[in-house]
C-alpha cells in the first residue's frame, strides 16, 4: 500500500484489494456469515490481508452489520477503588472478551455530564452499574436498544451485591462471638462515597449480634490517622463493660485500629481483637497479621459476564453467588 493510504483510516475494501478479493468476500470472511461457501485458501487469503495490514474492523461498522453492539459499557460510581474492585474489573474485561464483547467502563467521579449522555454516546448492548437502575432508566436504556441492565445493588432485601456484603458482616461477628467476645464494637469509614458498602456490612454485624444474643454493636466512625484511631480505641475499652473486638469496615480501617491499640498500650488479640475486609496484602504483613473476609472478584466477575452473555442470548440469567463468594481467612488478629 502507498504511504498516504496508510494514514488514512483502514477499510474493508483495503483487505479486498490487498487479498485479490471482492469487498463482499471480505465481509463474509471477517463476520463468519452463515450459508456463504468460501474455500479456504480464500479465507486464508483474507486473513494473512487482515495481518498485513494491521486491520480493524470498527465497533460502529461491527454493530452496523450484525444489528447488535458488542460494547459493555461499565459505570463506574464515584468510589476510591480498591484491590477487590480493580481485579474484578480486569477479570470482566477478560470474560467478556473471550465471547467477542468490549468491555468499557467508565468512572463517574468529577464527570459533569448526565449519565444518559455517556450510555446514548455509546449505544452499548449491555450496561452495569453498582448503583440501583431506575425503572425510569431502564425504560430508555431498553428504548434505546441496551438489551441487558445489570445493577449490582439493589434497593433493602432485593438482592445484588449488597446480600454478599451483608454476609461479610456476619461472618466477621460470628467468627468473633465463636471466639467468647459478647461486646462487639464496629469501625466505620469516614468516606461517604462508600456507604453503599459500609452500611450492608453493618447491617450483617447487626443481625448476627441480634440473632446470637449479643448487644448490638458499638459502632463509631474511624479515619485513617493516628488521632482518630487512639480516640476509638479508648472509648471502646473503657468502663466496666469494654468492647473486646472490633469489626472494621475493611482492612485500612482494621490497620488504623491496631495502630491506635498500640499507641493505648491495647494488646491484640489478648485485650481487642480485630477483624478487617479485603485481605489486602498489608494484611498478611502487619503485627498481628490481620483476620480479614475476602471476597472472590474472580466469582463475581464470572457471574457479571454470565449474566450479559445470557441476557444477550436471552436466556435465563444465572443465580447470583451470594455468600458463595466470600471466605473468611483467620490469623492472628482475631
Amino acid at each position: 500500500m502507498s504511504d498516504q493510504a496508510r494514514k488514512r483510516r483502514l477499510t474493508s475494501v483495503d483487505v479486498a484489494r490487498e487479498a485479490g478479493v471482492s469487498r463482499a468476500t471480505v465481509s463474509y470472511v471477517l463476520n463468519d456469515t452463515p450459508n456463504q461457501r468460501i474455500p479456504e485458501a480464500t479465507r486464508r487469503r483474507v486473513w494473512d490481508a487482515v495481518d498485513r495490514l494491521g486491520y480493524a474492523p470498527s465497533a460502529a461498522a461491527r454493530s452496523l452489520r450484525s444489528g447488535r453492539s458488542e460494547v459493555v459499557l461499565a459505570l463506574l460510581p464515584d468510589w476510591p477503588f480498591g484491590r477487590m474492585v480493580g481485579a474484578m474489573l480486569e477479570q470482566l474485561a477478560v470474560a467478556l472478551a473471550d465471547v467477542g464483547l468490549i468491555f468499557v467502563a467508565h468512572p463517574r467521579a468529577g464527570s459533569r455530564r448526565p449519565v444518559a449522555e455517556i450510555w446514548k454516546a455509546i449505544s452499548p448492548a449491555a450496561v452495569l452499574t453498582w448503583d440501583p437502575i431506575e425503572p425510569a432508566d431502564q425504560a430508555a436504556m431498553r428504548a434505546a436498544g441496551v438489551k441487558v441492565t445489570v445493577g449490582l445493588f439493589q434497593r433493602g432485601d432485593a438482592g445484588g451485591l449488597a446480600v454478599s456484603e451483608q454476609r461479610t458482616g456476619r461472618l466477621q461477628a460470628e467468627h468473633l462471638a465463636a471466639r467468647g467476645h459478647r461486646r462487639l464494637g464496629y469501625a466505620f469509614p469516614d468516606d461517604e462515597r462508600v456507604l453503599v458498602f459500609a452500611e450492608p456490612r453493618l447491617a450483617g454485624v447487626r443481625s448476627a449480634c441480634a440473632e446470637l444474643g449479643l448487644d448490638p454493636p458499638d459502632v463509631r466512625t474511624v479515619r485513617i490517622d493516628r488521632p482518630s484511631a487512639v480516640a476509638a480505641v479508648r472509648q471502646w475499652t473503657a468502663g466496666p463493660d469494654p468492647v473486646t473486638a472490633v469489626c472494621a469496615y475493611n482492612d485500612e480501617v482494621a490497620v488504623a485500629v491496631l495502630g491506635g491499640a498500640r499507641e493505648v498500650g491495647v494488646s491484640i488479640p489478648t485485650d481487642l481483637a480485630v477483624i478487617g475486609v479485603d485481605d489486602l496484602p498489608l494484611s498478611a504483613i502487619v503485627d498481628p497479621a490481620l483476620t480479614t473476609v475476602a471476597t472472590d472478584s474472580g466469582g463475581l466477575a464470572a457471574y457479571l459476564a454470565a449474566a450479559v452473555i445470557a441476557g444477550l442470548a436471552d436466556e435465563p440469567a444465572p443465580r447470583y453467588p451470594g455468600s458463595d463468594i466470600v471466605e473468611l481467612i483467620v490469623r492472628d488478629s482475631a
